[in-house]
């Protein structure tokens, strides 16, 4: 018999035993400090946060409901350790890398299917629109094609979603180079 823990990670609650907890808890207190002199450090560390929860939430089911400790290792290995990201342990961060298909909230003027189109075919923006105006116009169809992906396609809310969508690894080092443009940006939309 194992003692268990019920945690917040990320806005969802999980239930977990007691060693992978102490393990989580250390993993999460190393990345305080490795991000402490960051401007930023609150808004990667919740990113991070949300994405471990995204990783914990996809090994669970009706008949485990419980994370272990072998699930926080993993997990964290996919994110990367903070040691690997300031190269103080002397290797690379490494994570595995795929690419999802997301509406793009960022570029958008309706919906984001075409900029989430043009992430994913890694063209420009302006050519995924012109190619709908044109099937729109002379095969009539395109509003229709469009409206079913609008539909079907999620929108990239989260930073690791927008990393998904961008092909790149989701971990640590991606993660806080993200939050970074994106607090960037907002103090220079502030300035203006």
């Amino acid at each position: 018999m194992k003692v268990t823990v019920n945690i917040n990670l990320g806005g969802l609650a999980f239930n977990i035993d007691e060693d992978a907890y102490e393990c989580l808890r250390k993993y999460l207190k190393d990345l305080e400090r490795e991000f402490s002199g960051e401007e930023s450090s609150a808004e990667i560390i919740s990113d991070i946060e949300t994405r471990l929860s995204e990783l914990f939430r996809q090994r669970l089911s009706s008949f485990k409901q419980v994370i272990t400790i072998t699930d926080v290792v993993e997990v964290t290995n996919v994110i990367g350790s903070p040691e690997a990201i300031s190269g103080s342990d002397g290797s690379e961060a490494f994570s595995k890398s795929y690419r999802r298909m997301y509406r793009d909230p960022e570029n958008r003027i309706l919906g984001g299917v075409c900029s989430g189109l043009a992430v994913w075919f890694r063209t420009e923006i302006w050519l995924i629109r012109l190619v709908f105006l044109v099937i729109s116009f002379c095969a009539g169809f395109g509003i229709l094609l469009y409206l079913i992906l609008w539909a079907l396609l999620p929108e990239a809310r989260t930073t690791a979603q927008k990393i998904e969508m961008r092909g790149e690894p989701v971990n640590i080092e991606n993660i806080k180079e993200a939050v970074k443009r994106e607090f960037k940006s907002v103090r220079e939309k502030i300035k203006i």
